[in-house]
């Protein structure tokens, strides 16, 4: 293991979205020198993102990518150690923690805040990257405003589904759920809200066959139902509330979470069941997933590795 290059650090923070560098901003400023491994996609989810209109201290709405671009530079400002690359091994046996990046380096650190995200899960057609950001979306509550008074489709069945159609029923003419099953596997209460709301209507027993449009986004989308039959609805949004998969593979050996991969954290705090290993952002979060709930517990999670370190010393 020592044969590896080594480095020995206080605060490792891994991921790069907006829990992320905000951990690396006040870790920054607690003089806690922290490194932050980008990962995949730095900048996470909101890089995926056009425009953001929800985030506070930007009145005209900022691009998701320029606005993690703001928060990378005022980490740096502050000193943290920002490089891109994957963590490709942990083991959170003892303290310092290993950690492998890219298979080659070795991080030995005191503290380590996970901050990887979850991913939007896509049905996997081509035409669905080819429209992302162009009429496809995976959020809702990010998006829907840019849909008022058009046509869009939800895809999906539970709970996330009928919360994201009931949604953006308030703001659009008319919304399509498209439902593979017969029956949505939402609660009750949503059921209902679905139902009791005039303009959404429900395509049972249909898949997506193909999102269509051209260089000016999304015009409709092709749908073939259980029955074989083959058919079209002209719409200018594609929405997917088909569920996240939370990017915590790596760390399941050692940290504890939900059945669906989410890490559990202890109360209000960021304390995984691992001492002096926190979590934050989407990793830990599957309610809200908004980028500003992500930087609270960004904050939390350096607040708690600070702390954490002067009681250990």
């Amino acid at each position: 293991m020592m044969s590896m290059n080594t480095e020995q650090i206080k605060c490792l923070i891994i991921g790069s979205g907006p829990a992320g560098y905000t951990s690396a901003i006040y870790a920054s400023r607690a003089s806690l020198k922290p490194v932050l491994y980008e990962g995949l996609q730095p900048g996470g989810q909101l890089t995926t993102t056009t425009e953001i209109e929800n985030f506070p201290g930007y009145p005209k709405g900022i691009d998701g990518n320029a606005m993690m671009e703001d928060f990378r530079a005022q980490a740096l400002r502050f000193g943290a150690d920002i490089r891109f690359g994957i963590v490709t091994k942990v083991d959170f046996s003892q303290r310092p923690f290993n950690i492998t990046i890219d298979e080659e380096h070795l991080i030995q650190a005191q503290t380590v805040i996970i901050a990887t995200g979850a991913t939007a899960k896509y049905l996997g057609l081509p035409s669905e990257q080819q429209f992302k950001g162009m009429g496809v979306s995976a959020c809702a509550t990010c998006d829907g405003f840019f849909y008022r008074g058009k046509v869009v489709a939800v895809v999906g069945g539970g709970d996330t589904a009928c919360e994201e159609a009931t949604y953006l029923a308030s703001l659009c003419s008319k919304v399509y759920m498209i439902v593979r099953r017969n029956v949505l596997r939402a609660s009750k209460s949503m059921q209902e809200r679905v139902a009791n709301t005039q303009n959404i209507e429900v395509l049972w027993e249909c898949n997506t066959q193909e999102i269509l449009g051209d260089n000016m986004g999304v015009s409709g989308v092709r749908l073939i139902r259980k029955s074989g039959e083959v058919f079209e609805k002209k719409i200018d949004g594609f929405f997917l509330a088909i569920g996240h998969h939370p990017n915590s593979d790596i760390f399941r050996e050692w940290i504890d979470t939900d059945e669906e991969g989410y890490i559990i954290t202890k109360g209000k705090s960021s304390k995984t069941n691992v001492e002096g290993v926190f979590a934050a952002g989407d990793i830990q979060d599957p309610n809200y997933r908004q980028a500003v709930t992500a930087a609270g517990s960004g904050c939390r999670a350096a607040l708690d590795a600070e702390r954490f370190l002067l009681e250990n010393k």
